[in-house]
């Protein structure tokens, strides 16, 4: 797991100037369609549970089987978040939400077998969020103690750590993990809606009740002091669970139509600080993609109660627009977004996300996007994001593609133990807790290829030295391959948006 705390931003602004001297690339080679198939595919290397048959990257086996046996509770299944083998709820319900949305958004441009290989890894992750709260006024957050976890490097098939059960009961709070997982049960019902109604039902009924679970007992899921040394400084709530409601209402507002979650967006608004952070989006602060998202009612429904997410929506969206006056956003001199605090990809691939989609609302409702002197319609927010794809596949300064698997030239020695080690077909015989170290400081590649994994990617400088070591840089995670499904599958579809 990748410790990246979630900060306030510190934009650096830069001017017009600047930003026309950053390198451009030729991409016409760039297969979004490839990138697409494969960035779906590495969710399968993140499986944690009893493994189907169709099982593709078959370097993988069985893992974490006896989860939640000490307490009585079946907790098998769900996805590792990243290089570890831990199952951290926070992040994946978010990981669950985008690729929900990905589906929602962008699963009418997916070639089917795409499509069917999304609604899969989408029902991987509900069936075990499901399992978290299948007893009311109690979720389960985490499977798996960080820190033994993080002191050892062997495969989650190996694996001989305390799997240790991490729970919140009424009346502790767990707004934000709650409020997630309430958030990804019903984008998935809508991913699932015309596929499979009554397991669409089930997750909106489910959403529903977690939702009142998360807004009656307010408060941080790592404020609780039994799961606090567990949960943080990993996944702790840093950015409060005010943004969790707001999001999860507003997901199921739009699952249900329900009126009560259009008012609840409407007169919680203030008080819940949906004018705070506007210009973040990942799996600890919603603020960004809440903005978006809540647009849809504004520019497709004429609902103008909601007008002041439209209009942070919009300043978001301005800040990214390197011509605007409101322009604040940091680039690497490659053209890469970039913020501190390592793993930096997860900010490019939401933020690419997150302007395909507001593209999509403006051209359905004919409408430009003003940022002060300047306006441009949706082709311009397409233009950032491709920008933003095809650094990540290849198109910059290294000319190395940074999702492994893609391309002839990507990251050999990423940070992730079940590809570091030798998979059970090649070496049978168990690997201990401390013996796997020799695979971690070895300077050769990793023998299985996660194919699919974005790794965290280069620094500010577009530096990337491929060491296991720096797993700032090098290890992947569930969410940022989760919105960049959604990007890719956009992009295959429009290769040259207009």
């Amino acid at each position: 797991m990748t410790p990246t705390l979630s900060t306030p931003l510190h934009f650096l602004v830069i001017s017009l100037s600047i930003f026309t001297i950053l390198p451009t690339y030729n991409c016409s080679y760039l297969n979004y369609a490839d990138a697409l198939s494969k960035s779906i595919l590495f969710l399968e290397g993140q499986r944690s549970g009893y493994l189907p048959g169709d099982q593709r990257l078959s370097w993988r086996q069985n893992s974490g089987l006896s989860d939640g046996y000490g307490e009585s509770v079946e907790l098998t299944g769900g996805y590792y978040d990243a290089g570890d083998n831990v199952k951290f709820g926070f992040p994946m319900a978010f990981t669950t939400t985008m690729l929900a949305w990905s589906v929602v958004e962008f699963g009418d441009v997916m070639p089917p077998g795409e499509l069917r290989n999304a609604l899969v890894a989408v029902r991987w992750a509900t069936d075990y969020l499901l399992k978290t709260v299948s007893i009311p006024d109690r979720i389960y957050v985490q499977v798996g103690d960080p820190n033994i976890d993080h002191n050892c490097w062997e495969r989650p098939e190996d694996m001989d750590t305390a799997r240790t059960v991490y729970k919140v009961d009424a009346p502790n709070p767990a707004s934000d993990v709650a409020g997630e997982t309430a958030a990804a049960l019903a984008a998935s019902s809508m991913a699932f809606r015309s596929y499979d109604p009554g397991y669409a039902e089930t997750l909106l009924r489910t959403a529903t009740r977690v939702f009142d679970y998360a807004d009656h007992y307010r408060g941080a899921y790592s404020d609780n002091a039994n799961i606090r040394d567990g949960v943080c400084p990993f996944y702790c709530d840093f950015d409060g669970y005010q943004d969790e409601l707001l999001w999860g209402a507003a997901w199921l507002r739009r699952a249900s139509q329900d009126g009560s979650y259009l008012s609840y967006i409407q007169n919680n608004g203030k008080t819940l600080g949906a004018d705070d952070n506007i210009n973040e989006f990942g799996w600890d602060n919603k603020h960004a993609g809440l903005n978006v998202l809540v647009s849809k009612e504004v520019l497709e429904g004429n609902i103008y109660e909601l007008q002041s997410y439209k209009a942070s929506a919009d300043s978001f969206m301005c800040t990214l627009i390197p011509e605007s006056s409101s322009s604040h956003i940091d680039y690497t001199p490659g053209g890469l977004i970039y913020r501190p605090g390592g793993s930096n990809l997860q900010h490019a691939t939401t933020i690419s996300f997150l302007l395909l989609v507001y593209a999509n609302y403006l051209e359905k409702s004919s409408q430009t996007l003003n940022c002060g002197s300047i306006s441009g319609g949706p082709s311009m927010l397409r233009k950032i994001a491709k920008r933003q794809v095809d650094y990540i596949l290849g198109e910059n300064p290294k000319g190395m593609s940074y999702m492994v698997g893609y391309s002839n030239y990507f990251p050999q020695r990423i940070h992730h133990r079940s590809s570091s080690l030798p998979s059970l077909k090649d070496h049978p015989q168990s690997i201990g807790c401390k013996e796997g170290s020799i695979y971690y400081n070895s300077s050769n590649p990793n023998p299985n290829v996660l194919v699919g994994a974005v790794v965290g990617g280069p620094g500010e400088d577009d530096t990337y030295e491929d060491d296991r070591a720096d797993f700032r840089k090098s290890e992947p995670t569930t969410y940022i391959n989760a919105p960049f499904v959604g990007v890719l599958a956009y992009f295959a579809a429009n290769p040259n948006p207009i």
